[in-house]
């Protein structure tokens, strides 16, 4: 069967969009990804939109048919895909599902969000019902339980505070070079640790920001890309995991089930392993995230990710594992729908060399998109053609 490759890549100015709606932003995102890879919107056959919260945030629905309509997509089939935070994650795999089983020979995922119109407290609120009614009913939110979770993770691997900081300071530093990132700007280990409590011991620079943005990935079979261009990426590895709805009811709080599982699923596909991999976009939606996905994916034992952030390893400049080169979350920002593509977005880019003054030597890359807190993971593997 025919390799599944990616073919063209967008995102939009991540940020605050004042004036710009859900439809406005899935339409620039998805215009500038066929113009990107030269294709014509009526060759499109199937257009997946990942979207969490329209509904919720803007009333607005049908948004997978509004963009078929907008952009000139017709007849192509349309479809929503919702995972919560890990929509664009699962948009990817339902691509890459799309190509792969011979249904389409050209498809388009976009992926958006609209967020930061509503006030902090009611954006909170809509993210916290993803979690199990027994814990919303309590009042329990992601920030809570990111909280809970670092500080076991200090307490019982032995690891300092600033540890958690020098996320934040790395992926704001890598930030600084992505145009469309919401917030290019360096950060202190010392501002960081001085700023306000959220959720002990995170304080606000370890969580990332309410976001508006979209992105987009253009794929098709191996054979076409070659119709196109000779720079492109291939999908060589990609799965789907979940792990308890109750968080309280897993073993470990520090092991997410769903980023191990979905990891080696993506693993044996590709038939590579964490070794291979040459650059990573962790789903760093607070920074203890970093840790337990690079320990879930291999890129470190239990425990120890925390010592491979202090010696430098996911440095992008001069590390072994350049980690969210694009500035992840915590920079780039969090417009839910949207996040998993753009990791993708950022991977891509990397394998073709198109990251400008973020560009590292990579041949094989990898994206971990989470929903709730591990509730759902999707891990994407990608190659260059080369």
């Amino acid at each position: 069967m025919e390799r599944v490759a990616i073919i063209g890549a967008s995102m939009t100015q991540f940020g605050q969009r004042e004036g710009e709606w859900i439809m406005d932003l899935l339409a620039e995102a998805g215009i500038a990804c066929l113009e990107d890879a030269g294709v014509d919107a009526d060759d499109v056959e199937h257009l997946y939109v990942s979207n969490m919260t329209s509904g919720e945030f803007e009333g607005q629905t049908g948004v997978m048919n509004a963009l078929g309509h907008d952009i000139g997509a017709i007849p192509a089939y349309t479809q929503r895909v919702d995972q919560t935070s890990a929509s664009g994650g699962a948009g990817i795999y339902a691509a890459w599902q799309s190509i792969k089983s011979g249904a389409s020979d050209m498809t388009l995922l976009v992926g958006g969000e609209k967020m930061t119109h509503r006030s902090t407290s009611e954006t909170t609120d809509i993210i916290a019902s993803v979690t199990h009614p027994v814990e919303y009913n309590a009042g329990v939110t992601l920030p809570s339980f990111a909280g809970l979770t670092a500080r076991h993770y200090l307490e019982r691997f032995d690891a300092p505070r600033e540890s958690l900081g020098k996320v934040a300071v790395k992926n704001h530093k890598n930030g600084v070079d992505n145009p469309h990132a919401q917030f290019r700007k360096e950060v202190d280990l010392e501002t960081i640790l001085e700023s306000p409590i959220v959720a002990d011991p995170l304080r606000l620079y370890d969580f990332c920001p309410i976001t508006d943005g979209s992105a987009a990935l253009l794929f098709c079979p191996e054979s076409v890309a070659r119709e196109y261009t000779d720079d492109y990426a291939v999908v060589t590895g990609v799965d789907g995991a979940t792990d308890t709805q109750v968080v309280h009811e897993r073993e470990d709080p520090t092991v997410m089930d769903g980023v191990v599982e979905s990891g080696h699923g993506a693993y044996e596909m590709s038939g590579l392993g964490p070794a291979d991999i040459d650059v990573a976009e962790l789903h760093d939606m607070f920074t203890i995230l970093e840790f337990l996905q690079m320990e879930g994916l291999g890129f470190a034992k239990q425990g120890e990710a925390w010592k491979r952030v202090a010696d430098g390893d996911t440095e992008r400049d001069t590390g072994e594992l350049p980690t969210n080169t694009s500035g992840g979350l915590k920079s780039k920002g969090h417009p839910l729908g949207a996040s998993g593509v753009a990791q993708g977005v950022e991977i891509y880019e990397q394998l073709v060399g198109e990251a400008g003054p973020r560009q590292v030597d990579a041949d094989a890359g990898l994206c971990c998109n989470v929903g709730g807190f591990g509730n759902c993971v999707i891990t994407t593997i990608m190659e260059a053609a080369r």
